[in-house]
């Protein structure tokens, strides 16, 4: 006699195969939309519209957009909390807060752990920097399934050589993916997502690398075209003067993302004038907390007191209230058994 184990087993391999049969035979949408339902967790928020589509109407708005960097559960909930619609989870960040340097010494699951506390503590979308997709195509596809199962909204990969040159070193060598191979490692990681609303950037390195304005047309119109909702258009001129000759030539044929870290002067009107789709603010958040520990942390060694540096740093309280330790008190009073 089958036991209950060894029934739900087979029930479940006559469902897949069931399943692969109508995906077959054209019927995709009615297979796929059980999954949002009862995969709430992997698509979606309490209000039932995915973190997905949101983001993706960002990337297509024709107002220009803002999303904030965070490395951590907490530095999300900061972000979401101070009024920004979507964070990237910026590579260098995350990397830093693990204390490895930004050339994939953090795994792509150690990545995935992080960007799983990132997504449970807010309730905005999450761009991740996924670097080169860390591998081929067969690499990057896998990851799209793993972000998705973890809520992540979108994932931006650039098109250099795994493992990653970070794009702000200097004199450092950032050698190129072949734009055929690019194009298809996009293709896909489109295949693969289960959600119709996965959102892959396409970040372009040809003017980080020094290629010019002419190969970056060429490979944003390359990289859109194999399905990309967008791409992200990266340099480290002090100066907008290379973005902006790619986006007079680009004529608006696809959304843009740009990254002003190191052009940051430039004024916001500047890009809205040319229909920039998104600005990420890339790396700020990390970089003021190392600059805040590592001032306090001195002060501390140095005065042997922490009375000097109280008035400056955030209260044991405030550490309760932004992980919601209020849930919590009223969760115990409704599932613990009173004495």
């Amino acid at each position: 006699m089958a036991t209950t184990g060894t029934a739900k087993c087979v029930l479940s391999s006559v469902l897949r195969s069931a399943a692969t049969q109508l995906l077959q035979k054209g019927y995709k949408a009615e297979v796929s939309a059980p999954c949002f339902s009862c995969q709430r967790r992997r698509y979606a928020v309490e209000t039932g519209v995915k973190k997905s589509t949101r983001l993706r109407k960002m990337l297509l708005s024709s107002e220009l957009e803002f999303i904030m960097e965070a490395h951590s559960g907490i530095s999300a909930c900061i972000a979401e909390e101070a009024g920004f619609k979507g964070i990237w989870a910026s590579g260098l960040s995350m990397a830093t807060q693990l204390g490895v340097r930004d050339s994939n010494e953090a795994s792509w699951t150690q990545v995935l752990e992080v960007l799983e506390f990132m997504n449970d503590a807010c309730t905005v979308p999450i761009l991740v920097d996924a670097d080169t997709g860390y591998g081929n195509f067969n690499n990057a596809r896998r990851l799209v399934r793993k972000l998705e199962d973890r809520g992540i909204a979108g994932a931006a990969v650039e098109d250099k050589l795994f493992p990653k040159t970070n794009s702000l070193l200097d004199g450092r060598a950032q050698p190129l993916a072949d734009i055929k191979e690019f194009a298809l490692k996009i293709q896909a990681m489109k295949d693969a997502q289960r959600d119709p609303d996965f959102n892959i950037v396409a970040r372009v390195e040809a003017l980080i690398a020094g290629w010019g304005v002419d190969e970056a047309l060429k490979r944003a119109d390359a990289y859109l075209a194999a399905g990309a909702t967008a791409v992200l258009m990266h340099s480290k001129l002090s100066v907008p003067k290379e973005i902006d000759e790619f986006l007079k030539a680009w004529n608006n044929k696809g959304p843009v993302v740009i990254v002003p870290t190191t052009y940051y002067k430039t004024p916001m009107q500047h890009w809205r004038d040319q229909k920039v789709s998104m600005v990420i603010w890339a790396n700020h958040s990390v970089r003021a907390s190392v600059k805040a520990m590592q001032e306090v942390t001195a002060q501390i060694f140095k005065e042997q007191s922490t009375v000097g540096v109280e008035k400056n740093i955030a209260t044991v309280k405030e550490l309760f209230r932004l992980t919601k330790d209020d849930e919590l008190k009223v969760a115990e009073d409704k599932y613990l058994p009173k004495a």
